[in-house]
């Protein structure tokens, strides 16, 4: 257990033994884990891995079958009215209201948590997520990027402690992602913790402070990003369009895993001169162009197939 320096813990939310399922699908299957005060904590995994049913459970959305959950110190099954007045939540798909503008929907918001946030409160809200020229836009007129930067302000309405993101990038074009990361980023700069789910593997590698793995309802994985990719220091991937034979490859020391992915090729290797050297022996043999052989470190997808054996599903 982490104990902050006056002795403390500094956990906002520790889970134990967390199980669901939904007749005979297990979605969550003896989950355990801790998240700290002010920290950005992600879970990454394939759709169906349990994420989205986890955080249902964290938010007091839905009932776990079995298992333990505090939050805020708080037990989720006895204490969920209060824990709901102290987090924020962002779902995959936020229902926003089309006959109200971007400041009443705020409005609303406050006045469902038993708040009457003043004009000023509105406006240095929706100016942190960066909708302050947009107070009186009705969000058909919005953008997919504004309209996800609205839904994380209605989140934040009644100022939680712990916010919780469900994929709260999906959809979005590159320059709208980065704009969200950098208000996340900002409020944990600010002393809030995140709990964010994601299938963007670059989005937990860049963001997040640690990210637990999750496949088939299982934690497989939890660590900082760096320390997960550093499990596989020394293993690179090779990739190529051309149509060498698998089965050959499967067989060699060199090589620890092969896939095909379409049309690409990809090796993972301790030894990249000798796989080289095999794949231009095998290239040269079958008459085989090799015009787009790439070589890469390891990243947070290799850390996913080394630990589950199969790609990330989206």
């Amino acid at each position: 257990m982490t104990v902050s320096p006056n002795g403390s813990c500094d956990f906002v939310i520790q889970v134990q033994n967390l199980m669901k399922s939904y007749g005979k699908v297990t979605a969550v299957a003896n989950l355990s884990f801790n998240v700290h005060k002010g920290e950005i904590f992600g879970f990454l995994g394939p759709n169906g891995a349990g994420k989205t049913t986890t955080l249902s459970i964290l938010e007091g959305l839905q009932k776990a079958d079995s298992g333990q959950v505090t939050v805020l110190g708080m037990d989720i099954n006895t204490q969920a009215k209060a824990i709901k007045q102290q987090i924020g939540v962002q779902l995959q798909s936020t229902s926003l209201l089309p006959d109200l503008t971007v400041c009443e929907q705020v409005q609303l918001f406050g006045r469902l948590y038993g708040r009457q946030p003043t004009n000023s409160e509105i406006m240095q809200l929706l100016q942190r997520v960066g909708l302050g020229e947009k107070t009186a836009v009705f969000p058909e007129k919005l953008s997919g990027g504004q309209k996800q930067r609205l839904a994380l302000a209605l989140a934040l309405i009644n100022q939680p402690e712990i916010i919780f993101l469900d994929e709260p990038t999906t959809g979005l074009d590159p320059q709208s992602r980065h704009v969200l990361w950098d208000i996340i980023r900002s409020l944990r700069d600010r002393g809030k913790t995140i709990v964010l789910t994601t299938h963007y593997m670059e989005e937990a590698e860049t963001l997040c402070d640690r990210v637990g793995i999750i496949d088939h309802g299982k934690l497989v994985a939890l660590d900082t990003p760096g320390a997960l990719i550093n499990r596989l220091a020394g293993v690179s991937s090779i990739t190529t369009s051309a149509i060498l034979p698998f089965d050959g490859l499967q067989t060699l020391p060199s090589i620890s895993r092969v896939q095909r992915s379409g049309t690409q090729l990809q090796l993972q290797t301790k030894d990249v001169p000798t796989t080289l050297r095999t794949i231009l022996d095998l290239a040269e043999q079958n008459e085989l162009s090799l015009n787009d052989l790439h070589i890469k470190q390891p990243n947070l997808e290799d850390v996913f197939l080394n630990l589950t054996g199969h790609a990330i599903r989206v």
